[in-house]
């Protein structure tokens, strides 16, 4: 049983499942155990832990009633971000953006927020914010 896991609603299914599909198995060891770039729905798991899953925006606003909402927001500050600590975090911000991800903030050492704290943050295809971290 999973526990708690994240889905993310994206417009951009295609684009967002090649990006995760690529970035997800090295980064975290996840391995793709349901869905195709074709969707509406995708899965990885890490030792039969649900890590991440993707569903397509308009075919949950159908199910839950809200197909005739605005389907993203104004500009606004993010509500969520999907964070994931990384041995080597210009590593991973390198193979993301190689993959589609749109670059926010450069590698950076964060000792603000603690002891060698180093972070870089980058956006999904779809729009989402990543963090990167090591510590």
């Amino acid at each position: 049983m999973d526990a708690l896991h994240p889905r993310l609603l994206v417009s951009r299914f295609a684009d967002t499942f090649r990006f995760y599909d690529a970035v997800l198995p090295p980064l975290t060891g996840a391995r793709l155990t349901r869905g195709t770039a074709q969707g509406p729905y995708a899965s990885w798991d890490v030792d039969d832990q649900g890590v991440l899953m993707l569903f397509d925006r308009a075919a949950m606003a159908a199910v839950v009633g809200t197909s005739g909402l605005p389907g993203r927001a104004a500009p606004a500050q993010d509500g969520a971000m999907l964070v994931s600590r990384v041995p080597d975090v210009a590593a991973a911000y390198d193979l993301c953006l190689r993959h589609g991800a749109e670059p926010v903030t450069a590698p950076a050492d964060r000792p603000e927020w603690g002891p060698g704290m180093r972070t870089a943050h980058l956006r999904d295809p779809d729009g989402t914010l990543l963090e990167f971290q090591s510590y």
